[in-house]
Parts: C-alpha cells; sequence; structure tokens
C-alpha cells in the first residue's frame, strides 16, 4: 500500500484499529474479574497484586525485544502469534485450579499483550501516510481509550450475568476475531523491507523518547485512581451511575480525536498537551469535590477530553521522533512507562486511599497533571532560549 494518495480510511486500517480495539477490550474486560477469580482460587489481597505484577512485569521485558525481532520475522506474524497466546491464555485461565498455575498463565498472558500492543501501533503507523500521522493515531487511538473506559463495565456485567467459565472462553473467542481481522491487514510493501535493511539492537529504553514517555508516565499515574479505585470511591459517595460515568468518558475521548489529530499535525504537541492537562487536571479537581451527580458526569467529561487528547498525541509524538523502523523500540518504551505508570500510580494511591481515604486520590491525581503541565512548560521554555542562544551565536559570527 502506498501513500499517493493520502487517505487514511483503507480496509486495512480499519481492520487493524478495532482489532487493536477489541484487544484492549478484552484486556480491560479481566481488570476487575480477575481479583474475584483469585480470591475464588483461596487467594488472598498479596496473592491478587502478584496477578497483576507478573502480567505488567512480563509485557514490560518482552517489549524491548520487539524491534530485533521484527528483523528477522514479519510484523504481521508476529502480532497474531502475540494475540494468539492472549486469546489463549484468555480460556486457559478456566482451567487453573490453584494460584500458582494461574500466575504461570498470566506470565505467559504479558508477554503476549507486551507484542501484540507493540506491533498494533507501528503496523498502523506504517499504514498511515506520514504527513497525517497524528490524525491517523488520533482515530486508531480511538478503540483503546473506549475500551479503556468500557472494558471493565462489560466484564462486571458478564460475570454478573453468566460466569467466570463465559467471561474467560467469551473473550477468547473475541480475541480470535481480532486475529481473523489482524491476517488481513496489508502491510505498505516498503514496509518489509525496512525491517531488513537496518541493523536493530535490543533497547529496554528509546532515549530519544524519554521526555514523551515521562509524561505518559504521569498520565499512567492519575489515570489509575480511575481504573482502580473509582468503583471505590462511588459506593463511599453514593454515586450509582459508575457505568454512564465510564460511557461518558469514552464519548468525550471519542470526540475530542475527531480534531485533536489534525491539530497535532499542524502545531504539533504543545497545542494538544497544555489544554489537554488543564482538562484532566480540572476534572480531578472536580471529582475530589463531587457531591451530586452532575458533577460526577461533569468530571467524567473534561477527564474525558483531555485523557483522549493527550495519550495519542504523546504516542504520535514518539514516532516522529525515530526512524520509520525504529517505531517498535519507541512504542515499546511508551507503552512499558505508561504501564509502569498505571501499576506504580495504583500502588501509590492505595496507599494514599489507605492513609486517607479514596477522595484523595483525586486530588493527588489533580496535582500529577499539574506537575505534568509545569514539566512540559518548562521544557518548552528551556528549548526557546537554546534556539535564541543559537541564534546569537550566529548573528555573531556573521
Amino acid at each position: 500500500m502506498t501513500h499517493t494518495n493520502n487517505k487514511i480510511w483503507s480496509l486495512s486500517f480499519i481492520f487493524v484499529t478495532i482489532a487493536n480495539a477489541l484487544t484492549f477490550m478484552i484486556f480491560e474486560m479481566l481488570l476487575p474479574t480477575l481479583p474475584l477469580f483469585v480470591t475464588a482460587l483461596g487467594g488472598d489481597a498479596s496473592k491478587v497484586g502478584l496477578v497483576t505484577g507478573v502480567f505488567m512485569l512480563s509485557a514490560i521485558l518482552t517489549r524491548p525485544f520487539a524491534g530485533i525481532l521484527a528483523t528477522k520475522f514479519d510484523k504481521k506474524l508476529l502480532l497474531v502469534l502475540g494475540m494468539l497466546i492472549m486469546a489463549l491464555s484468555t480460556g486457559a485461565y478456566y482451567l487453573s485450579n490453584n494460584v500458582t498455575t494461574l500466575l504461570i498463565i498470566r506470565l505467559i498472558h504479558g508477554a503476549g499483550f507486551g507484542l501484540a500492543t507493540t506491533y498494533f501501533a507501528t503496523l498502523a503507523a506504517e499504514i498511515i501516510p506520514k504527513e497525517r500521522r497524528g490524525e491517523g493515531i488520533g482515530y486508531f487511538g480511538v478503540g483503546e481509550t473506549v475500551a479503556i473506559s468500557v472494558g471493565p463495565m462489560i466484564g462486571v456485567m458478564t460475570l454478573e450475568l453468566y460466569d467466570f467459565k463465559r467471561l474467560f472462553f467469551g473473550g477468547m473467542s473475541v480475541l480470535i476475531l481480532a486475529i481473523v481481522m489482524a491476517v488481513f491487514i496489508k502491510r505498505r510493501p516498503s514496509g518489509n523491507q525496512l525491517d531488513e535493511q537496518h541493523s536493530v539492537k535490543v533497547k529496554i529504553l528509546e532515549k530519544r523518547v524519554l521526555f514523551p514517555a515521562m509524561l505518559i508516565l504521569l498520565v499512567g499515574v492519575a489515570a489509575g485512581g480511575i481504573m482502580s479505585f473509582f468503583s471505590l470511591y462511588a459506593i463511599e459517595k453514593d454515586f450509582t451511575h459508575v457505568g454512564l460515568f465510564f460511557l461518558l468518558i469514552a464519548v468525550a475521548s471519542f470526540a475530542i480525536r475527531l480534531i485533536s489529530g489534525k491539530l497535532f499535525d499542524v502545531h504539533g504537541p504543545s497545542v494538544i498537551v497544555i489544554p489537554g492537562s488543564i482538562l484532566s487536571m480540572i476534572g480531578f479537581f472536580i471529582l475530589f469535590f463531587a457531591g451530586s451527580d452532575s458533577m460526577f458526569m461533569l468530571a467524567a467529561l473534561l477527564y474525558g477530553f483531555g485523557f483522549g487528547a493527550i495519550f495519542p498525541a504523546i504516542q504520535t509524538w514518539c514516532m516522529n521522533l525515530v526512524e520509520e523502523h525504529e517505531h517498535e523500540n519507541a512504542m515499546a518504551s511508551f507503552f512499558n512507562f505508561f504501564d509502569l505508570g498505571i501499576g506504580g500510580g495504583s500502588v501509590i494511591l492505595g496507599l494514599v486511599a489507605t492513609a486517607a481515604s479514596y477522595q484523595a486520590i483525586y486530588l493527588v491525581a489533580s496535582i500529577v497533571y499539574g506537575v505534568l503541565l509545569v514539566v512540559y512548560i518548562v521544557y518548552l521554555a528551556k528549548g526557546a532560549k537554546g534556539k535564541m542562544t543559537k541564534r546569537k551565536q550566529t548573528t555573531n559570527l556573521l
């Protein structure tokens, strides 16, 4: 496939977007339900934490190898392999009769997730015309954001209506459907050549994307407050419309991506990161003070607008900082920092809730976005100062 027609919405792009969305939906569906399964197997709270931690560790340790694997094998083949591992692992959860077996399956599942998430993003970047990458990644990432918002709700509802067997086998079936879509993704003709033309090393961290990766880590820390603790906070506040809250986040995230990607392509990350940080910060602040349904809903919309704009903007920024054959390394660092933010943030915010209350989590999350905003502004100021100094030196030489 070539970029001569500057077209985003090809059949391959639709397949990679939907398959990515389904993959994230099943991942998010398991987040609130696996702890219940661990408890059913006789595990305690520490075992629940271990099940979550092992998965993240496996995904994080797998991603640095994504770049070098792409020089040996076709990216689409590796994507399908990662998804197949995820599908079989999801179904295998039901076969676990003790926590130890579950941990082994979870470790394997994490490796598949690490591969799949990396290659989804890099294949999408290959399909999208480079000059419209911000817009295209914005559309591509809609599925991720919607999945993060509605996946947990689907998991809980499935478990309420049925049982663990249908939860796990149903998730496996959805992932098999996603695999079928992935098989029909067509890569650009030059894509395969790019994999072989360059020597790629295993990279734990792609240094060129360190700064935006640090920003996405902060985004992940704050997101952990929504993913891990909002349901408990809602109970504390007698807020019963949890499903609607997550739905509003998804709708707002979808709406903002219709324009944020185009703005990124024209103006760069600043026009997205600064307003997005402010909206998210205000959203968390309102959530901290929320005493009525309307305040909860307003907080959901503001956070949805902010998160929905920032996530794909930083993802695209990371890709633009490296060469095309290095996208795997950039995406590995991007997702690893985001996962570290969610995992580490959940631990830290859990301690905040234990020491204070669930309400205090959202004040801390608001402060985290404030820190992100300050760090980014300082980064811009230093960049502007460096350019000014360079211009003066050039003028003096002339």
